[in-house]
């Protein structure tokens, strides 16, 4: 089964972002001569993926106004709006925006990252099968996470960290069930992603090309100029 949609997750303030972030939502915040957002948009487009909702709060309507409907970009997009200071967190702001996805598995994508996966190639046929509620991309740890987040072993991800610990990209595709039991209102993905671990119902891959995660302004500088290296 192919993934047909996406959700790109862009309600955070970047509050480490300030103050680029006081008058700019920071997935408008530009690297390699675009915003961020649109780096997401064009990579899911080439990935055979046209149908994403993007979620907002702080400064939201610039994000609509930048972006429309997605037809500049050759893409349909939807908006799931939070309001201004009522970000819902990564899991409340998923399952308000459900309605919006579609019964069957969808990929997230954290707009605060840079990446330069192929989508198209993602191993989440296991999710799509019905065997696992959630597939994640795990990476390598930065720097600012050196104790990394889980344990792939043979395909299947733990809530352990030790040798051969990997960060959550945030990147990942999800069944709609993983939400099951879930109310409205502000909740965190991980306590979610942590329960169906511990069930065995989270698959994983390692990606080991470039990843970024551009949640300061240095970062965002660097990432700037990677994109601009790669380009030049």
């Amino acid at each position: 089964m192919k993934i047909c949609s996406a959700m790109i997750l862009a309600a955070g303030r970047g509050e480490r972002m300030r103050p680029l972030t006081d008058h700019t939502p920071k997935p408008l915040l530009e690297v390699g001569g675009m915003p961020l957002i649109e780096h997401h948009i064009l990579a899911l487009r080439a990935a055979g993926i046209s149908d994403l909702v993007i979620n907002h709060a702080h400064l939201g309507e610039k994000i609509e106004e930048k972006l429309g409907d997605g037809a500049r970009l050759a893409v349909n997009i939807r908006y799931s709006a939070e309001g201004a200071g009522q970000a819902l967190e990564t899991g409340g702001g998923i399952f308000k925006a459900l309605p919006l996805l579609g019964d069957a598995p969808f990929l997230v994508i954290n707009g605060d990252v840079w990446t330069d996966i192929d989508y198209a190639s993602l191993q989440f046929q296991a999710v799509t099968s019905g065997n696992a509620l959630a597939h994640l991309v795990l990476v390598e740890n930065p720097q600012h996470n050196p104790l990394g987040d889980f344990i792939l072993k043979k395909g299947w991800v733990f809530d352990e960290k030790g040798v051969g610990s990997l960060t959550f990209s945030g990147v990942g595709i999800y069944s709609p069930e993983l939400f099951d039991g879930c109310q409205p209102g502000h909740f965190g993905l991980a306590p979610i992603l942590r329960r169906a671990m511990t069930s065995g119902q989270v698959t994983g891959e390692k990606y080991s090309g470039a990843w970024f995660d551009v949640g300061t302004p240095q970062r965002l500088a660097f990432v700037d100029e990677y994109i601009r290296g790669e380009k030049g």
